[in-house]
């Protein structure tokens, strides 16, 4: 799978290195507070914010961080002016990039996105202009460690689309509407779920030299270090070499 698929394993293992300065953390903690505010703050009645929540405790974050963040959706203050925003652009070598914020200031979020893009041949662009080169899927991460087959046959009894390994993990791709279906269907026959979230995977990839992928990596990397980056999908192919 092209685009975000890659790109999440490179993020992952570097945001897990940069755990220190607490990126990870404050990116996890927007996603449960935006969560949070568009349904119940308990996660029993809440897929999102019980999938946001089962990921930040995957990645180590404490229970007090994650209590702390549902406080600040619920009560209002500080996370009240949280927020989506999904923003588009091209990369190098006219790739496609949509980035998806989760931000309380846009006044601060833009500035900062149009810089990354300057910074290494790319432009923030109006919305719509690459959207259309994706489509949105339900994506559930799921251990290695289980037998792929009994996954598959699992996954595609409760409504998923396909299943693939990405390296890191096995990937359950779903239709929008059946993402937490699948992953509560999954869990429940005890699969352990790493992640269940929304993605924008390319219906097609464009070819670009070495070249203009070590500018794009660089490119990405720049975006993912925003605070206010949640994630970023792209519609190309990243060699694994790259650094």
């Amino acid at each position: 799978m092209a685009g975000h698929s890659k790109w999440a394993n490179i993020k992952h293992r570097k945001l897990r290195q940069d755990a220190a300065k607490q990126s990870l953390f404050t990116k996890l903690s927007r996603e449960i507070i935006i969560s949070a505010k568009e349904g119940a703050p308990d996660p029993e009645f809440n897929p999102r914010l019980r999938a946001a929540i089962q990921k930040a405790r995957s990645e180590g974050m404490p229970n007090a961080n994650i209590e702390r963040a549902i406080e600040r959706a619920i009560g209002g203050g500080e996370g009240a002016a949280m927020e989506e925003v999904v923003y588009e652009g091209y990369g190098p070598g006219g790739v496609g990039i949509i980035v998806k914020c989760l931000t309380d200031n846009r006044n601060r979020t833009v500035p900062e996105l149009r810089h990354a893009f300057s910074k290494e041949g790319g432009n923030l662009a109006e919305n719509g202009a690459v959207g259309w080169q994706f489509k949105t899927q339900g994506e559930v991460r799921v251990s290695q460690g289980v037998d792929e087959d009994a996954l598959t046959l699992a996954a595609l009894e409760a409504g998923a689309e396909d299943v693939q390994s990405d390296g890191d993990a096995y990937v359950v791709f779903t239709q929008p509407d059946s993402l937490h279906e699948v992953s509560d269907a999954l869990e429940k026959q005890g699969f352990t779920i790493l992640s269940a979230e929304l993605s924008m995977n390319p219906t097609h990839t464009v070819a670009i030299s070495r070249e203009d992928a070590s500018k794009l990596y660089k490119l990405l990397e720049r975006l993912n270090d925003l605070e206010d980056v949640a994630e970023t999908y792209f519609n190309t192919e990243l060699p694994d070499d790259l650094d």
